[in-house]
């Protein structure tokens, strides 16, 4: 199944990863097809490998396995509605990444028995180091849960749900997250050019100090309340700053902020249902 014919609609940045990383994975490039409206995306496309563009959606759906909806949510519907005939005729995967688009609402456009994968990717993704949630529905077969897999691992770690609301909450966690990161990061470099640092160096540490303490998460092993103990001295600088996040609310403030992300994404998917077709 590596070699399946993946068909992409939609040639942007998250698109152009997921292709990169089946290139680098080892997919043969004349088994991705792609189509989008600007000529200039799919020009970009064609400098990654010998991937077949077009700017018709069904046609460049008309051999795929697996079609892979990679729009905006406000030209989805348009959009599953242009490929709906070639995808039952070929009873292809619909893998979707498209935020706040539910499966009820695509199966408006596909069919009831289309089976489809709704995806929640993060921007790391660009980078090969994303992480998505992923839901499938009832229709996906074990080897296309399996093919999916294989194609969303090919930018960063998949996790699987099994109840669809739950990609509200990934969409809270990890979708959301590397924004919450980038504030904090924000707030560590303000504070340390109040204390006098320059910008420019008070920028470097804390991005090093990002990543040092990512991979240190990553590769220990042990939880992150011990790798935490383990750099909080008692009574030293690393404690006093702990005991002001705890008395100002931190985790409170975390929770309440992920949770209205959460509703938010709901809201998003009820609105997405109650579209007429």
């Amino acid at each position: 199944m590596t070699n399946a014919v993946i068909a992409f609609i939609g040639a942007g940045n998250m698109a152009s990863s997921i292709i990169g990383g089946l290139l680098e994975s080892g997919h043969p490039a004349t088994r991705l097809h792609a189509a989008d409206p600007s000529a200039e995306s799919l020009s970009n496309l064609r400098k990654l490998g010998p991937v077949h563009t077009y700017q018709d959606n069904a046609e460049a759906c008309a051999h795929a396995d697996v079609v892979i909806v990679a729009v905006k949510p406000q030209v989805m519907r348009a959009a599953l509605e242009s490929i709906a005939a070639p995808v039952r005729e070929r009873g292809a995967l619909v893998i979707s990444i498209a935020a706040g688009t539910t499966i009820a609402s695509m199966e408006q456009s596909l069919g009831t028995g289309a089976a489809i994968v709704r995806c929640m990717p993060n921007t790391p993704a660009l980078l090969g180091v994303g992480a998505s949630g992923v839901y499938a529905n009832a229709q996906v077969a074990p080897g296309q849960r399996e093919l999916a897999g294989h194609i969303l691992g090919a930018v960063g770690l998949v996790e699987w749900v099994d109840a669809e609301p739950l990609l509200d909450a990934i969409t809270a966690l990890s979708g959301s997250g590397p924004a919450y990161f980038f504030l904090f990061m924000e707030a560590m470099i303000n504070a340390g050019c109040s204390m006098g640092l320059s910008r420019e160096c008070a920028t470097t540490l804390t991005r090093q100090t990002a990543l040092g303490a990512a991979r240190m998460a990553l590769e220990s092993d042990v939880d992150l309340v011990e790798l935490r103990r383990r750099v909080t001295s008692p009574g030293g600088t690393t404690e006093r700053a702990v005991e002001c996040f705890e008395h100002e609310g931190l985790r409170d403030l975390v929770a309440h902020a992920m949770t209205a992300a959460q509703q938010r994404a709901a809201d998003m998917a009820a609105d997405s249902e109650q579209e007429t077709p």
